[in-house]
């Protein structure tokens, strides 16, 4: 049999802990500006293929999102704005059968332009332009081995943060 007071305890113990603030999350929030006019945005002139599309767009904002809970405090909140996307490799045409292929070359490296606003407490802390390149990206240790088709972008974009927004030793 179970004491009377127990129920009450419990009870008493989980509404105190309601009472307590909440530790506020870090969150990064991601808009697209006229993803139609993006360097690798829509289909090119030819038709063949598609750039930056839906799933570019989702896979990236998911991307920055993951690098904002591995890097930024809790409470800081992180706005980006992407205003250019020129993804990694392009598509040729003239090779026969590969019309939905991006060919890599030293000369096709990634790029994006965005803007970003950091704030703490509904309080801006930082906000810049970014211009986020990668003309090395062929060389960049486990290319050759690595299966994400994003691969040369996230690499970039991770880089970019860790500079950005890097953790002061403590």
């Amino acid at each position: 049999m179970r004491a009377k007071g127990a129920g009450t305890a419990i009870l008493l113990i989980g509404m105190s802990s309601l009472a307590q603030p909440l530790a506020a999350a870090t969150s990064v929030e991601v808009s697209f500006k006229n993803p139609e006019s993006f360097s690798d945005a829509s289909l090119d002139t030819s038709g063949y293929g598609r750039g930056a599309d839906d799933f570019v767009m989702k896979a990236l904002r998911g991307y920055f999102e993951q690098l904002g809970q591995r890097y930024l405090p809790s409470g800081q909140v992180l706005q980006i704005e992407v205003r250019n996307i020129d993804l990694a490799g392009q598509y040729e045409p003239w090779h026969l059968n590969y019309s939905h292929v991006r060919v890599m070359r030293d000369i096709t490296w990634p790029s994006i332009e965005l803007h970003y606003v950091l704030k703490q407490n509904d309080q801006t802390i930082r906000q810049a332009d970014a211009h986020l390149s990668d003309k090395f990206y062929l060389e960049r240790p486990g290319r050759a081995t690595h299966s994400d088709r994003l691969y040369a972008e996230k690499a970039m974009i991770a880089d970019w943060f860790r500079t950005q927004f890097k953790q002061p030793a403590s």
